[in-house]
């Protein structure tokens, strides 16, 4: 018998959160008139890709999209969709779940050789669990979960199902 998933998001509310989240982005950008969405491989590019048009919904503000690549269990090589540029901009990278803060922290990295104006970082769902010394400024929610624990981002095409833990 398969075991019920436990639902900490579901679909309707995740867009609520979204539509939030990009209203965050324009007021404490408010003076920019460009901002880098960066999202990490899937689920943080599924975010970046939402968010985008939800801020050019609310905003007279470009928004370049970025892909960044990783493995996330040994995340030594990082590569990113455009090779540069990003001097003077607003970065904000984005993923699904923040577990221990190391994923978002290394996809900070190949920013460094470069000097944006700000890094931003924004994830769907936040653990207090972080092991790096990160914590996202953009918060879908956050929640206290065991160490046990995990939260599963569901999507289906373009589309977030859900969040639940596993």
């Amino acid at each position: 018998m398969a075991k019920e998933k436990r639902y900490i998001l579901q679909s309707d509310i995740i867009e609520k959160k979204l539509n939030r989240l990009a209203l965050e982005i324009i007021e404490n950008n408010i003076e920019e008139k460009e901002l880098v969405f960066a999202g990490i491989e899937e689920k943080g590019v599924l975010l970046a890709k939402k968010l985008q048009k939800i801020v050019k919904k609310f905003a007279e503000v470009k928004v370049e999209l970025l892909t960044i690549q990783l493995d996330k269990s040994k995340p030594e090589e990082i590569e990113l969709s455009a090779k540069g540029g990003f001097d003077d901009k607003v970065i904000i990278i984005m993923d699904d779940v923040t577990n221990s803060g190391r994923t978002l922290l290394y996809a900070i990295k190949p920013f460094l050789a470069f000097h944006p104006k700000k890094i931003q970082t924004l994830v769907l769902v936040e653990r207090s669990h972080t092991q790096y010394p990160i914590s996202a400024n953009y918060k879908g929610l956050s929640l206290a979960t065991t160490l046990q624990e995990h939260i599963i981002v569901e999507a289906t095409g373009d589309h977030i199902t859900g969040a639940y833990l596993a």
